[in-house]
């Protein structure tokens, strides 16, 4: 069975200028089946482009805080550190798969680039701007459970679950304020924060707040997660018809 290639949203370093990544991210999607291939940060749209037609789906890692100018805000002092390359980059991979309607999935920052593309708004921090029961950041170690959250029957995540309360890490300071119109909140914690949103008019618009990649060898519901992507960029890609981004003949 040919393997999906799965196009991976690189995380950056602001002190030493470079890019590097979480190795759960590519084991994940490894286990599940794919090949994760990571995208260039410093790419014009025509290379992005060129790349994004190489790829089955597009996986939104977590990182820097989303440049609040995106949203309409002025950046408060506990706004964490941004990364304007990685907001241009991402916004563009993110109109691509909703244009050509390949699968898009969102860990942590994804579920806010998400949101905020799409027309919604964040908290800059949870401590200052929302009255938080959960402690959402938790210490180390980050392959355990320390919260649960609730799980909407009707949606495309209880139907890659099958259950309607799980228990997730979390390791976040911001989250989902304001949802996007095109957003449905599909899972939330105890203190009524979304934890998970979908676009129920897309093949596979999924992003989660928690972090399967921190728990997936330990946690059968993380392996879900990365296998139920890799699986909807497989049938795209037979329904589609195509091969690396390349009709049939």
């Amino acid at each position: 069975m040919t393997q999906m290639m799965i196009g991976v949203t690189p995380l950056y370093d602001v002190q030493r200028d470079s890019i590097w990544m979480i190795p759960g991210y590519l084991e994940g999607i490894t286990q599940a089946g794919g090949i994760p291939v990571i995208f260039p940060l410093d790419c014009g749209p025509k290379q992005l482009h060129q790349l994004f037609d190489m790829v089955d789906g597009v996986l939104f890692t977590g990182g820097q805080d989303v440049d609040p100018a995106l949203y309409a805000e002025s950046r408060r002092d506990y706004c964490g550190e941004i990364c304007q390359k990685r907001d241009i980059m991402e916004q563009e991979l993110l109109q691509l798969c909703r244009i050509h309607q390949k699968p898009a999935y969102g860990i942590c920052r994804g579920i806010q680039l998400f949101n905020v593309a799409l027309g919604g708004t964040l908290y800059q921090d949870l401590e200052r701007e929302m009255s938080c029961e959960i402690k959402h950041c938790m210490a180390p170690p980050y392959n355990r459970a320390v919260h649960c959250v609730q799980i909407d029957g009707d949606s495309l995540l209880y139907r890659i679950l099958g259950e309607q309360n799980i228990a997730v890490n979390s390791y976040h300071h911001q989250g989902v304020r304001e949802l996007a119109p095109a957003l449905t909140a599909c899972a939330w914690s105890a203190d009524g924060l979304v934890e998970a949103v979908e676009d129920r008019r897309q093949p596979f618009f999924l992003a989660t707040q928690w972090h399967p990649e921190l728990f997936w060898k330990r946690d059968e519901n993380s392996r879900k997660l990365f296998r139920a992507f890799v699986d909807a960029c497989r049938e795209n890609r037979n329904r589609l018809g195509y091969i690396g981004g390349c009709d049939i003949l």
